[in-house]
């Protein structure tokens, strides 16, 4: 048969129903669970086969079901309201606008997926879903962000099984016009396009869809157009696909493309342009390499562009291993920017922002997380641990400065409370507590009884064991059509028994496989007499990582056994619709790979919105949160001597805690058949971190911590024709150019007793080498704490010594001489007793630096 063409047709409404049209058009119906409900009721069936999409329903259900409902003046009325109410959500006031001060007016958020919908798959794992609620609930607090992703035609891939385990990848692909997406135009209609400059004269072009994200709109570049080579079509086929060069020519489009884009969107739309710039990752990162051009072509040299590109970036970091990072070889790159692509743009000054020049580094290879760092003034990690992780990663970019002192922050993830909470537990908090949503519920009120919260648990169990017969029944068919379905996939899964759930992507740092390490022992757990558990397992490998295969195909043979494969199940092609139902169908959510690896880990976080209690390592956000209330803490064996006796130790101490602890719990029952303990903890994971792990609290804290600043920063540098920008510029050349001399070259110390005490006042006279440097230039500083092994201080504070006018030409305006120290002096009280310790060390002092480390430069006394 001859290739068909394929391409999808909309629905034309009648006219009484065109509010549907617009709800439809807008993806709040992802996380509003009345406009899902009216969509539902056009057709029960279809909506739940189709996977709950709006478009897709309306251009599947019968026309004249559509006539019908457009005679039902009750359900028109209720199309128009819930289109009134869209309408109010994107026009009102939200909390980013009762803001007092200064703030941005418009913010840039860069990722390279985004996980909304199911009905919109582009995304792969954690990275994209945390993108998509980051705008979710931007658009609920009404930040004026605008999203830049790519549109990938095939997503990342379908997941399926073969008979002998062995996971298989489609990519089918999506057709945008059946999806909730439309293209940017200009007022004549014409299509936006953004193009770029390639090797040997060639161009690769863009056009740019827009979805509707609530009030956010979200941005995505697509190569595939007719004015693109065969070739460069291909450039957004799929999602973390093809090799270095295709990866390269992705975020170059994504980076360049996207920066170019918003800027146009801007201009067409008549919304200010971003001033604040956030790139989720590093994949995004040639955005201020873009923005940086076009400083350039307002009359800025290359270091007075970077000082505004750097004051306006946000770069967040989400992997704790080298690994995980983009690195491209240094001559490619030098032959992509060795073009017209960035006009004004030195290609050896952009090397070296991506050069990876701390010890142990290669010379060889451009680091996508080392420019993003050198480009961001403001960066992050994504939990409390996962940034001191980065701190200690990244530190070779501040040689000198301990990793304390690492200008890596961190803003622990949260998950769209909406998005991932089951409409049960909604109605239930809505309807006995009178709240708008789970987090502001009172939950040990006894309003909610008992029975109330565990018969809505055993509705979310059972939901999902029958969703979970439903994927295995359609595995088993497309494996082998035709055939008669064995009778026991309709037993899989007990809604009565205790459910673990372990859903994530499949890196071998996860361990998907630890579960297995005895096999025998989880045997004896998944078949006990009295208190049995069940476990349900998910994840994508990528199509690269054989490894990854391998412990997928263990697990699914391992499920196989006739005995245990109605406990025990593989769910293939894990994605957001899956999740929904998964995550408030577990009692228990498992979590544990290598500490300290997992940079966060919010699928334990969906779970517990929905009453599940996690059973986890301490890595990612659960050391911040676990309180001995809210579930289990799995022991890290991080002592042990090799991986394979660390595996055997913390895979022991996960059955004994199933054994002794977790089952022993569920199935403690009082005369209701209620195990009271258990739901107890329901109760405080739901009132202590409901509003913890929530996007909202997430998005404000950016706001508050980062895009604030930010902003600030960048309007401080670009007024009065970029005044403040070319200063600092200027101050760093100066700094830079005579840092090599500078030195603490004596250090005196007094005023102690013989025998120190707590009150004693130590004073310290610290002679400093400056190199034509002013005072004003540095702060000197002693860094002082408890006394550690070797060199090495804990506990340390900071206190600055003041200059002393020993040398008249030593001021604040004066010209320092080079030939004489500078005298500082101050006192540090001695406030604790043990061992104590201390140091003086000079670096750079400027208003506009958020950190002292943040030029990577300080002398400190020998």
């Amino acid at each position: 048969m001859k290739a068909i063409r394929k391409f999808t047709v909309r629905a034309v409404l009648p006219e009484p129903l065109v509010a549907l049209e617009e709800l439809a058009g807008n993806l709040r119906w992802s996380w509003h669970e009345p406009t899902r409900q009216l969509f539902e009721q056009i057709a029960p069936e279809l909506w739940r086969s189709i996977g709950t999409d709006p478009v897709a329903l309306l251009g599947a259900v019968d026309p004249a079901r559509l006539d019908e409902l457009a005679r039902d003046q009750d359900y028109v009325n209720a199309a128009n309201a819930m289109r009134d109410d869209l309408r109010d959500y994107l026009e009102q006031p939200r909390w980013y606008q009762s803001l007092e001060g200064e703030k941005p007016a418009a913010i840039a958020y860069f990722s390279p997926e985004f996980g909304i919908a199911a009905a919109l798959p582009q995304y792969s794992g954690g990275l994209g879903i945390l993108a998509g609620d980051h705008l979710k609930s931007a658009s609920d607090l009404g930040v004026p962000l605008v999203g830049v992703g790519l549109f990938y035609r095939a997503g990342y891939f379908a997941q399926s099984i073969s008979p002998d385990g062995w996971q298989m990848e489609s990519y089918p692909l999506l057709d945008p016009d059946g999806l909730p997406l439309s293209v940017l135009r200009r007022a004549d209609g014409s299509a936006v396009q953004v193009s770029l400059a390639l090797p040997d004269g060639r161009t690769l072009h863009a056009r740019v869809w827009q979805a509707l994200v609530g009030r956010i709109r979200l941005l995505m570049l697509d190569a595939d157009i007719p004015e693109n080579p065969d070739d460069l079509r291909l450039v957004t086929d799929r999602l973390y696909g093809g090799g270095g060069e295709h990866r390269l020519l992705q975020e170059l489009l994504l980076g360049i493309g996207g920066a170019r884009a918003v800027k146009l969107w801007s201009e067409l739309k008549g919304y200010p342009e971003p001033e604040v710039f956030h790139t989720n990752e590093g994949h995004a990162g040639f955005l201020g390499l873009e923005r940086i051009s076009s400083l350039i072509g307002e009359g800025l040299s290359f270091q007075e562009a970077l000082q505004v590109a750097r004051a306006g970036t946000v770069f967040t970091t989400h992997t704790p291993v080298g690994a995980g990072i983009d690195r491209f070889d240094r001559g490619l790159v030098r032959r992509y920017f060795g073009t017209d692509l960035l006009p004004g743009v030195n290609v050896d000054d952009l090397l070296a922002l991506g050069a990876e020049t701390y010890a142990g580094g290669s010379p060889d290879v451009f680091n996508m997380a080392i420019m993003g760092l050198r480009l961001g003034q403001h960066a992050n990690g994504v939990s409390t641990l996962h940034g001191e992780v980065s701190r200690k990663m990244f530190s070779g970019l501040w040689p000198g400065f301990d990793p304390s002192d690492v200008p890596i922050g961190s803003i622990t993830n949260g998950v769209h409370a909406p998005t991932w909470t089951d409409p049960a537990l909604l109605a239930l908090a809505q309807n006995r507590l009178g709240a708008a949503d789970t987090s502001t519920a009172d939950w040990n009120s006894p309003a909610v009884t008992d029975e109330d919260l565990w018969s809505v648990r055993g509705q979310m169990r059972l939901q999902f064991v029958e969703d979970a017969r439903r994927r295995l029944l359609a595995a088993w068919q497309e494996q082998n059509p035709g055939g008669i379905a064995p009778a026991w996939i309709n037993g899989v899964f007990d809604p009565k028994v205790l459910t673990i759930g372990f859903a994530r992507r499949v890196p071998t740092y996860k361990r998907l496989t630890l579960m297995l390490h005895d096999p025998e022992r989880l045997r004896a757990l998944l078949l006990h007499p009295t208190r049995p558990i069940q476990i349900v397992i998910a994840g994508k490998s990528h199509p690269a990582d054989e490894e990854g295969k391998r412990l997928i195909q263990k697990i699914v043979q391992f499920a196989a056994t006739p005995e245990l494969r109605q406990r025990i199940a593989f769910l293939p092609d894990y994605n957001i619709a899956m999740a929904q139902l998964m995550y408030p169908g577990t009692d228990v959510w498992l979590n544990n790979p290598l500490r300290p690896l997992e940079a966060c880990g919010t699928s334990g976080m969906k779970a517990a919105l929905n009453g599940v209690l996690n059973l986890s390592i301490l890595d990612g956000w659960w050391p911040e949160y676990y309180d001995g209330k809210n579930g289990w803490a799995i022991p890290s064996a991080d002592a042990a001597g090799d991986s394979a006796e660390r595996d055997r130790m913390e895979s022991e101490a996960l059955y004994d805690l199933i054994e002794h602890h977790v089952a022993p719990r569920f199935y403690e029952r009082d005369a209701d058949e209620v195990p009271t303990r258990w739901v107890a903890s329901i109760r405080h994971t739901l009132a202590t971190l409901s509003p913890e792990l929530s996007a909202d609290r997430m998005v404000r804290e950016y706001v508050q911590k980062l895009y604030r600043p930010a902003g600030h920063y960048e309007n401080l540098l670009s007024t009065n024709n970029f005044r403040a920008a070319r200063e600092l510029a200027a101050w760093k050349g100066r700094i830079f150019a005579a840092w090599h001399g500078v030195a603490v070259t004596h250090v005196e110390s007094g005023g102690v007793s013989a025998v120190p005490e707590v009150g004693d006042d130590l004073h310290l006279r610290a002679h400093v080498q400056l190199n034509g440097l002013l005072p004003g230039d540095v702060t000197v500083e002693v860094v002082y704490g408890r006394s550690t092994s070797g060199d090495d201080l804990s506990e340390t504070n900071t206190q600055a010594l003041q200059p002393e006018m020993e040398n008249p030409a030593d001021d604040a305006t004066g010209s320092a001489d080079g030939g004489v120290p500078t005298l500082f002096t101050g006192t540090v009280e001695l406030d604790r007793a043990g061992a104590f310790g201390y140091t003086v060390r000079v670096v750079p002092r400027n208003d506009l630096l958020i950190s002292p480390a943040e030029m990577g430069l300080v002398a400190v006394a020998s």
